[in-house]
């Protein structure tokens, strides 16, 4: 596939760059830092060298002066090479490093403040619609989702399927991150029932046949990989009482879609409403860290059964948004988005829908869920809604 450009703007300087495999880290740093120090630890013997003599990465970097930017892939791999990095970093304040990682699970560990908040977090997702342009599809996306590494296949649903079973033998295997690898793949398929839903971990233990403790073991682990993710219910200011639980979403459309089974007793509905609901859900996630405007993402649910599925917060944002996977909207797909709106009456309200034209009822905002994720730009306002709400 023809080179996409992404969206994303580096800091001035150094900086950890998170994201699943297959994002499209590698590709976009080296075309980024052309002439940076590049040490790539999916190397099998980079790999067996920097883990024996964490030393060498100290040597390899004074023997390049002229490399003011050093890159390190996969750094989780070699957590023991953070106090190096540390000492480099004290030693030439004007060398960048940028370290990438797929896993936070080993860096928490070991403790990335070892760096001492010299090095921002950065986060890269899946494509944005706005970087495919006009190769977006939004019935591909949501069959196949939109990790790079599957986009660029030429058998997209071959490869969604194989990108999962990799990061079961090369991520939580071989890392040993699971005593049963067994129980945890059940476990993935489990949550996939779980996307776009309220977590019951004590229903997900019950069905995988395992402890309460491991399934919350599992869903850190599935948490670490940057695989999944928990959205908390938003709370401020709350007018009624609200529900505590979170909502999960796996960080890719595609990735649910391959480990959602399918039989004759599963409605095919359910699990596009959900892919679409987590489509969504990953692009205002990507715009978000890439607008760097100091938005958050929750959901919103009362007791009483009022529910709003995203809430954008921030300085100058306050959105509720609302997705339908239907063609046309009813009075009913609205109540949540009504109820918000009297509980806060400062947000803009936005409902998403599967038709092809936008409405307007009432202070309500509908529109093509299709023509909104082409048009969300991160740095721009939410498409319809805009900035300084209320």
């Amino acid at each position: 596939m023809e080179s996409v450009r992404r969206i994303f703007a580096p800091p001035a300087g150094s900086f950890f760059l998170f994201g699943p495999r297959g994002t499209g880290k590698s590709t976009w740093l080296r075309a980024t830092f052309p002439d940076a120090l590049h040490v790539d630890l999916l190397e099998p013997l980079t790999f067996r060298t920097m883990q024996a003599r964490p030393e060498t990465f100290i040597d390899l970097v004074r023997a390049h002066p002229a490399a003011r930017t050093v890159v390190v892939d996969e750094v989780q791999r070699v957590s023991d090479l953070l106090p190096a990095v540390h000492l480099l970093m004290e030693e030439d304040r004007n060398r960048r490093f940028v370290l990438t990682g797929s896993s936070a699970r080993k860096l928490r560990r070991t403790g990335v403040d070892l760096l001492a908040g010299r090095a921002l977090r950065c986060e890269m997702h899946p494509f944005l619609a706005t970087e495919l342009g006009s190769r977006f599809d939004l019935g591909r996306a949501l069959r196949t989702g939109l990790v790079p590494l599957v986009e660029a296949a030429d058998d997209p649903g071959g490869a969604i399927r194989a990108y999962v079973t990799l990061y079961l033998r090369e991520e939580v295997q071989a890392e040993g991150l699971v005593r049963n690898l067994g129980n945890f793949t059940r476990f993935l398929e489990t949550m996939s029932f779980s996307h776009a839903a309220v977590v019951n971990l004590s229903n997900v233990a019950a069905e995988c046949q395992v402890g309460r403790k491991t399934a919350e073991g599992f869903l850190s682990v599935l948490e670490d990989l940057l695989l999944g993710y928990r959205l908390p219910v938003f709370t401020r200011r709350a007018a009624r009482a609200t529900a505590t639980h979170p909502k999960f979403y796996y960080f890719d459309a595609g990735v649910f879609r391959a480990l959602r089974p399918a039989g004759p007793l599963d409605r095919p509905e359910e699990a596009d409403g959900a892919a679409l609901e987590g489509l969504v859900a990953q692009h205002l996630r990507a715009w978000i860290a890439a607008s760097d405007a100091g938005d958050g993402l929750w959901t919103w649910r009362t007791r009483g059964g009022s529910e709003v599925d995203f809430v954008v917060y921030g300085p100058r944002r306050f959105a509720a948004v609302e997705v339908k996977n239907s063609g046309t909207v009813r009075p009913a797909d609205l109540r949540g988005l009504s109820a918000f709106a009297e509980d806060y009456p400062e947000a803009r309200t936005l409902l998403l829908h599967r038709g092809s034209r936008p409405l307007r009822i009432g202070p309500h905002l509908c529109l093509p869920v299709a023509a909104f994720l082409s048009e969300l730009v991160p740095g721009s306002d939410l498409p319809g809604v805009g900035a300084d709400s209320g």
